[in-house]
């Protein structure tokens, strides 16, 4: 079972940028702990700052994998483009913060991708991720005719 964990801006610095509200763990350390966790799942992981790669990406696994994590980090609250992107897609799409943006600035409080996802995670920190693994692993597929779906 393939599942993507796709991260934007700026998480390729988790473990050396605000440690107060993102940790000091790397996403890479952490990922090497995830896929312990769940053996049976073939995680594959990508990370942008530049949005039209993180479109492309959805666009590239979005019929094929069983689901995808997604932390958008600030596009979340500006891309109608990344939001499109994910509601043409096939694959469950699970929104990942790491911090509690309710919490913070009133910007953050505005998700444009969270209509088109099966779910949002906000708030656990790195644990975040975990969960949305979880409920992806105990995913059943749908019958639909004489078809099965993952959505």
């Amino acid at each position: 079972m393939k599942i993507l964990i796709l991260n934007g801006p700026n998480l390729n610095l988790l473990g050396t940028r605000e440690k107060s509200v993102y940790g000091s763990r790397s996403f890479e350390n952490y990922l090497e702990e995830l896929k312990n966790a769940f053996p049976d799942m073939d995680l594959e992981y990508y990370q942008s700052n530049m949005e039209g790669e993180l479109i492309n990406k959805l666009h590239e696994v979005g019929f094929s994998y069983k689901g995808i994590l997604l932390n958008a980090g600030a596009y979340t609250h500006t891309s109608i483009a990344l939001a499109d992107a994910i509601a043409a897609i096939e694959s469950p799409v699970i929104e990942v913060h790491i911090s509690n943006v309710y919490a913070r600035e009133e910007f953050r409080h505005k998700s444009y991708i969270s209509k088109n996802c099966k779910g949002c995670i906000v708030g656990f920190g790195l644990e975040g991720y975990r969960l949305g693994l979880t409920y992806l692993h105990n995913l059943k597929p749908k019958k639909v005719g004489f078809e099965y779906k993952t959505t």
